[in-house]
């Protein structure tokens, strides 16, 4: 029997991913903070995902383990459930014989969800419900040849926490999970008070700001949640230490955005007030870094439509290095976001990397942007969906370089104050360890 202070089984959907590099520089910090890990990973991630590695993925000490491929869920249940459960009939017979018990709590869990969550009252039970009952049998066969986890932590709050609710269900343990954006304010994904189950079954819940704090604590007001900002990114912060001379101003207005092309971001914004540059006659050159994603067409459709072909380049991700030297050479990172109403940023990481490099920011003031940013402190906050005001702030820092210098500064001291990365690492470490004890 194992008999050592135990391990935190970090449950992840897909790892690693390009677009994640905030739960890599945790994973690494946690361990650096002396927390051991075991890496449980459900699927592999996405091509798009593949296109970089950070470094600080080679860092992380933890080897994933990725669970049995699952078939799509287009197909029907009667031709699905044989095809899918093959592969995990060898851990359901062995997790059936070792924690029945623990296995009927989780079936009878995913079965009145899946029942509560039916289309119609006359249609089957929802097949997800199924899928992430498996997936989890496969995760509680794996911990229960691994007495050293003691405890199971999941990022976002949908798919991968019900997996880690069920594993630990079936093997015995606690479970904590940190919820992000979407997946705490989408009903589709934690339909039917899905969410307010976890967040009581959950040992305690993470969030990366106050406005998701104060989301979670009025869904289950008896939980447990406790705030950990995600503090700027172990890579970059290496490579922010390093000083640079500041690029010279050509007297052209640079503009950066820095994100995937999802409508929340609010490109085709940013793009609208590009337009307006134009139309003022101010010189800008601007560039959009990020994965393509489901807003993407509309993004290229509004840079086609203004004629902004030579003005506006989408270059698609970057190596952290060559994102900081854009964020130098940058004379405002624009993050113009939006609220929708299924989905929001939290506070974007990116913001984090933009100040601490001493990039003046323009944002929007929704979600937990005001968290970070402070109007005419250390950016300039605009109200969503108004490519003039958008406009009219990036102007106004090209044009006043003492307000963008003061508020570039005023930057670099928040993140040094309030999101260093390792900081803020070892209160989640001081989660995990009480925990652990």
């Amino acid at each position: 029997m194992f008999t050592g202070p135990g391990r935190i089984g970090y449950v992840l959907m897909g790892f690693p991913r390009v677009s994640e590099t905030f739960i890599a520089s945790e994973l690494h910090r946690v361990e650096q903070a002396g927390v051991p890990l075991r890496l449980f990973v459900i699927k592999p991630v996405e091509p798009r995902e593949r296109e970089l590695r950070h470094p600080v993925i080679d860092a992380i000490e933890a080897e994933p383990q990725y669970l049995p491929d699952t078939t799509s869920l287009t197909l029907p249940l009667h031709r699905w459930r044989p095809r899918h459960l093959r592969p995990f009939a060898p851990a359901m017979r062995r997790v059936a014989r070792r924690r029945p018990r623990g296995l009927a709590r989780a079936v009878s869990n995913a079965a009145r969800q899946a029942l509560r969550d039916r289309r119609t009252p006359l249609s089957g039970p929802r097949k997800v419900y199924l899928k992430e009952l498996v997936q989890a049998i496969a995760l509680a066969d794996r911990l229960l040849d691994e007495p050293e986890v003691r405890h199971l932590h999941a990022h976002f709050a949908h798919g991968t926490t019900t997996i880690a609710w069920h594993a630990a269900t079936i093997a015995g343990l606690p479970f904590s999970f940190t919820g992000h954006a979407r997946d705490i304010y989408s009903g589709e994904l934690n339909p039917k008070g899905w969410l307010r189950r976890k967040l009581l079954a959950a040992r305690f819940a993470v969030t990366c700001t106050e406005a998701n704090v104060a989301h979670l604590r009025g869904i289950a007001p008896e939980a447990r949640v406790h705030l950990v900002y995600h503090g700027l990114n172990a890579d970059f912060a290496r490579l922010v230490s390093d000083p640079a001379a500041p690029p010279a101003a050509n007297g052209t207005l640079r503009v950066l955005g820095v994100g995937r092309l999802v409508a929340k971001k609010g490109f085709d914004v940013l793009v609208d007030a590009c337009g307006e540059l134009r139309a003022r006659g101010v010189p800008f050159e601007a560039l959009i870094v990020g994965q393509d994603d489901k807003h993407g067409d509309v993004v290229r459709g509004r840079i086609e439509a203004l004629g902004l072909g030579d003005r506006i380049s989408l270059p698609g991700p970057m190596a952290q290095a060559d994102l900081l030297g854009e964020y130098r050479r940058a004379t405002a990172l624009a993050m113009p976001c939006r609220v929708l109403e299924h989905d929001r940023d939290g506070i974007p990481n990116v913001l984090v990397e933009a100040m601490a490099a001493g990039a003046p920011v323009v944002a929007t003031g929704v979600s937990g942007i005001p968290e970070l940013v402070a109007h005419e402190e250390n950016g300039l906050l605009v109200d969503p969906d108004d490519p003039k005001a958008l406009a009219d702030a990036l102007v106004r820092l090209h044009e006043d370089r003492d307000l963008a210098a003061r508020i570039a500064e005023h930057g670099r001291r928040t993140v040094q104050e309030r999101f260093d990365g390792d900081r803020l690492a070892g209160r989640l470490a001081d989660l995990f360890r009480e925990a652990l004890a």
